[in-house]
């Protein structure tokens, strides 16, 4: 009981001590705010990218795709057997977008990839992030009257109100351009001399029909090209305007045309040049996506680049996306569809979904890492602060202990008082840790709004993560290593002036000056 009453003492006595516990307290908390901030920006990342990507991706790289997508179905099923819940097929090819904006031609590298509505939204989470409510419950190629983004107050107006809107304007502009020129001859505007627009249409524009044959009137009021969703980043642009506010910026939205240029599939390669109409966007929040991926019909596709048998009909595919079941080994899977399909025989690239974010899922786990050991020597140092202290102590104590071992105490009781005051140092600072750790976490956003108005620099910047708020997750087995971490760090400190004072010889000690 005396060893229990002496640490107590000591630790309200010397204000030393305060400054230890102090110490293990900021290392505990920064240990549990860093790894709650880091664990919820690698969830947050998991989900998205596994929300992108399904679970198991075959590709396959041959100009013209792999023929008989239903066979090869047929086929990874016997494979794979019940793990399989969840299959579509869809057709990746690079592709040129251009915009046309206030008569500017903006050009935009990105993958265009052909996908089947019914399917594709089984093997991933393509509908949660398009912006129109109705096509997160099922997609559509059609362009919808209106109400997208009813969210965002900065969403300009999209749809057919506001396609049938500008195409008026766009009638009455040239109806006035005419009337001006029959009066006073032709007037060669700036935007003339840049050529014919391609994202505004011209009223009773001759379009080719499906077969590529005979052409048929156009009437943008009530028609459109095919449907086409971007990746809105690949569209707009987010800065931030003269008031310091977040804006989007659109060069195209849910209404205007649009033009993809892209190699056909036949082996002498071709452009092609077609028009499509924006139905909708894609935002992910992962700007590798969003500024780089474009969607339309499977079907549509594969008939714009001859991805059809003109003899046996057969369509080809260019990748099979599979969704397995709950539990299912990601890594069996793929081996087991890899010696199915060996690369020796088929020029095809089956991947797991971890294994096309590895580099990026291995640096966000070293990036944790390195900092979990950086944090943990600010607990160090507390431990040398707590190493030095005790043997001020055993210097300052020594007729104490001298006088302690003269009346019975034994050099494992005197061992005692002070690693037990080392972990008393050690629970005390990483419990106060704790608690203003979680403190923190809760709070976080609040306290970066109050650090940015104080400071007037940006702590979070929207622009760049593209979320509204710090996502934050509490793991209860971070907490416990993290605490009993600093507790061994405070017991490990506490050993050798222990030691030293337990091997003192209680008559040198009481004759100690």
């Amino acid at each position: 009981m005396y060893r229990w009453l002496l640490c107590f003492r000591y630790l309200r006595t010397r204000y030393i001590a305060l400054a230890s516990i102090i110490s293990v307290t900021l290392g505990v908390a920064t240990l549990i705010v860093v790894n709650s901030v880091m664990s919820g920006f690698s969830a947050e990342m998991h989900e998205r990218l596994h929300g992108l990507a399904s679970d198991i991706l075959i590709e396959c790289h041959a100009s013209g795709g792999m023929p008989d997508a239903e066979a090869h179905l047929e086929e990874i099923m016997k494979v794979c057997g019940d793990d399989v819940v969840g299959s579509s097929a869809s057709v990746h090819v690079p592709a040129m977008l251009g915009i046309d904006f206030n008569g500017q031609l903006i050009t935009r590298h990105v993958n265009f990839v052909g996908l089947d509505p019914k399917t594709y939204d089984k093997v991933s989470h393509f509908g949660r992030y398009l912006i129109h409510p109705e096509n997160q419950a099922q997609v559509s190629f059609l362009l919808r009257e209106q109400g997208y983004a009813v969210e965002r107050d900065q969403f300009p107006p999209s749809g057919w109100e506001y396609r049938r809107a500008r195409v008026a304007y766009e009638e009455a502009l040239q109806q006035e351009r005419a009337r001006v020129e029959a009066l006073q001859g032709p007037i060669e505007s700036d935007v003339e001399a840049q050529g014919p627009s391609i994202g505004f249409l011209a009223p009773g524009e001759l379009t080719a029909g499906a077969d590529g044959g005979t052409a048929s009137v156009f009437d943008p009021m009530v028609e459109q090209y095919p449907g086409i969703i971007l990746g809105i980043s690949t569209c707009s642009t987010r800065m931030r305007d003269a008031e310091n506010n977040v804006r989007d910026h659109y060069y195209c939205r849910p209404g205007d045309d649009v033009r993809m240029m892209f190699p056909n599939a036949s082996d002498n390669a071709k452009v092609v040049n077609q028009k499509f109409t924006v139905v909708d966007m894609y935002e992910s929040g992962m700007s590798e996506y969003d500024s780089t991926f474009a969607f339309c019909r499977l079907d549509r596709l594969q008939d714009f680049r001859g991805m059809i048998d003109p003899e046996t009909g057969v369509r080809s595919v260019t990748t099979i996306q599979l969704k397995l079941a709950e539990g299912a080994d990601l890594n069996a899977v793929r081996d087991a569809l890899r010696r199915r399909f060996p690369p020796e025989l088929y020029a095809y690239n089956i991947q797991t979904w971890r294994d096309m974010q590895g580099p990026l899922l291995a640096a966000v786990r070293l990036e944790t890492t390195i900092l979990n050991i950086l944090l943990f020597l600010i607990i160090a140092v507390a431990g040398f602060g707590i190493l030095a202290t005790f043997f001020m102590i055993v210097v300052e104590k020594t007729r104490d202990i001298g006088t302690l071992k003269a009346l019975g105490a034994s050099g494992r009781g005197v061992m005692s008082i002070f690693l037990s005051y080392g972990l008393l140092l050690g629970f005390v600072g990483s419990g106060a840790g704790l608690i203003g750790g979680l403190l923190f976490v809760k709070h976080i956003n609040e306290i970066a709004a109050l650090i940015e108005k104080v400071t007037g620099q940006e702590v979070f910047d929207p622009t760049v993560y593209y979320f509204t708020e710090i996502p934050t997750i509490v793991h209860p087995f971070t907490l416990a290593w993290v605490m009993a971490g600093a507790v061994a760090i405070a017991a490990i400190a506490s050993v050798l002036p222990a030691l030293r004072a337990a091997r003192m010889h209680p008559v040198k000690a009481l004759r100690f000056e």
